[in-house]
């Protein structure tokens, strides 16, 4: 399992990963530039190749995520915010480029009211410009995916079903380099229910339907202080929530992502994820693990147990024959001297 967690990231970026390191985490998030601030982080190319240099050699740190800015809306009506979105998310893209990051995760935005439809094409336009024209992946560097990270379902939010986010991916001609993070606490806020394997299964399926598993590249692990379709996004400790260890286990521990690096964005102690969230999170991977495992049990045994019968059924067989004791002879008359003795010899045999 890769457990991972939003840590502090730094003018230098390369104390991020040993905040990692810190914590048990075993993958890290970070914001490349204040979250709700316009004003870009500027990073020398020297800052930049240091850090992909140091998660490239790192012996427990496996991946390295950027979250966008807040402020970003690619889908706002207001042109001058849409410019300045796209502005800020080209920078941060860039950013992520340079670190050598696994993906930018971004909040698209809302539509204030306008509707989904009249917003796909614009927002799709944002993301063109943004890989056309963020600085160049540095040579013998995986290239940095944007990953559309679903919605709480609040207001306009645009990506509160997979079916928007299918949207868009397709409006953008299937862009290899669009992904997606699913964070489990606005999954539930939105009204997915997750809690079970049959759910589990069922989103699983859906994920690959509309998006393809493959694009799904992180999770934000987080339970959750808003009910069920509750439709707000409220972080909460790990089983300190609505959801808990049991609602969380099935969808963690699914064989298609309890591989995944799973990032907690949990308040901790008020200043982010802690060692002992950390912790936490291990057990409920571990729980859904179990899950699966005993599953997969009821078929094993089933299979187990018909082979094993198989052989006793042979040497019932084989004993048949013997049962039957055919014989040309007449058997010895009772009146006779010998008959009275084989029936006397036979007596205790019975």
């Amino acid at each position: 399992m890769n457990i991972g967690a939003h840590v502090r990231g730094g003018g230098k970026l390369v104390p991020s990963l040993e905040a990692g390191v810190e914590i048990g985490a075993t993958s890290v998030q970070i914001f490349t530039q204040s979250p709700r601030m316009w004003k870009p982080s500027q990073y020398a190319p020297e800052v930049l190749a240091n850090y992909r240099e140091a998660q490239a050699a790192h012996p427990t740190i496996t991946h390295t995520f950027c979250h966008a800015t807040y402020l970003i809306n690619l889908a706002s009506p207001d042109r001058e915010l849409y410019e300045k979105s796209v502005a800020c998310l080209v920078h941060n893209l860039s950013v992520g480029r340079g670190m050598g990051s696994s993906g930018v995760v971004l909040h698209v935005g809302s539509h204030m009211g306008a509707g989904f439809d009249s917003v796909i094409r614009q927002i799709a336009e944002a993301f063109e410009r943004a890989f056309e024209t963020a600085d160049p992946t540095p040579a013998g560097v995986k290239d940095c995916p944007i990953l559309i990270e679903n919605a709480a379902g609040t207001g306009g939010t645009v990506g509160r079903s997979l079916e928007e986010i299918e949207a868009l991916i397709s409006a953008c001609a299937h862009d290899e380099r669009l992904g997606l993070c699913i964070d489990t606490q606005h999954l539930w806020a939105s009204g997915v229910d997750y809690s079970s394997v049959a759910g589990t299964n069922k989103l699983v399926k859906e994920i690959d339907r509309r998006v393809g598993i493959d694009r799904l590249r992180c999770l934000h692990l987080n339970d959750s202080k808003i009910e069920l379709g509750g439709n707000r996004d409220r972080h909460a400790n790990i089983d300190e929530g609505t959801i808990g260890t049991a609602g969380l286990a099935p969808l963690v521990g699914h064989p298609s992502i309890r591989e995944l690096p799973l990032l907690l964005e949990v308040p901790g102690g008020g200043d982010g994820p802690r060692a002992e969230d950390v912790v936490k999170a291990r057990k409920v991977v571990t729980a859904g693990v179990k899950l699966y495992d005993a599953s997969a049990k009821p078929a094993k045994t089933a299979t187990s147990s018909t082979a094993s019968k198989k052989p006793v059924a042979k040497k019932s067989a084989v004993k048949k024959p013997a049962t039957k004791r055919p014989t040309t002879k007449k058997p010895p008359s009772k009146s006779t001297a010998a008959g009275r003795l084989a029936v006397k010899k036979s007596t205790p045999k019975k």
